[in-house]
């Protein structure tokens, strides 16, 4: 799984790797960048998998984010790594579409930073998640409209990189993930 030893691929702003470094020391302070992917997974009824972070989790503990996030490894793939930490974190298998790439940088007060080049995937899959609990304290499928509205309500819930990621993963719902 997962740990803060793992070495993440440092990219510049254009995406292009420039070498390796601790996944710990990527997010001390205001982080270095990074690269990252954040996966979106809906189920043929429409609505979205969601996933409660791990209480464990140094950097936004217990809120709620997108399917799955992380980070590919050294020598591996941005597509392979979203297949094996979907497969890891959920236990399910999507056939995943990269939407688009975004810079974002976001901190967590005085644990750390996220500071990442973040590919954004979405797909569809009707497998039953089985969340390992290392990495996740929970999940629920959620219909966009709901969703739409506790966002609005409670965005203090949610984690930034998923906040920014939403209204746009929102409009390409119709070709993605079987918008009904």
């Amino acid at each position: 799984m997962s740990s803060e030893d793992e070495l993440l691929i440092l990219v510049d702003e254009h995406d292009r790797e420039l070498g390796h470094l601790s996944k710990r020391i990527c997010h001390d302070g205001d982080g270095v960048l990074h690269r990252a992917f954040s996966l979106f997974v809906s189920n043929r009824s429409g609505e979205l998998l969601l996933q409660r972070r791990s209480a464990d989790k140094r950097l936004w503990p217990l809120y709620w984010s997108n399917t799955c996030c992380s980070h590919p490894r050294r020598g591996e793939t941005v597509a392979t790594a979203a297949d094996r930490r979907l497969l890891q974190e959920l236990g399910m298998t999507a056939d995943l579409r990269h939407l688009y790439t975004f810079s974002y940088h976001a901190r967590y007060g005085d644990a750390g930073s996220e500071r990442e080049v973040c590919w954004v995937w979405a797909g569809v899959s009707d497998d039953t998640p089985r969340p390992n609990p290392h990495e996740i304290s929970g999940c629920r499928w959620i219909t966009p409209d709901e969703l739409d509205r506790e966002t609005v309500e409670r965005p203090e819930d949610f984690t930034p990189w998923f906040l920014m990621e939403w209204p746009r993963v929102r409009e390409w719902r119709g070709s993605v993930m079987g918008n009904r």
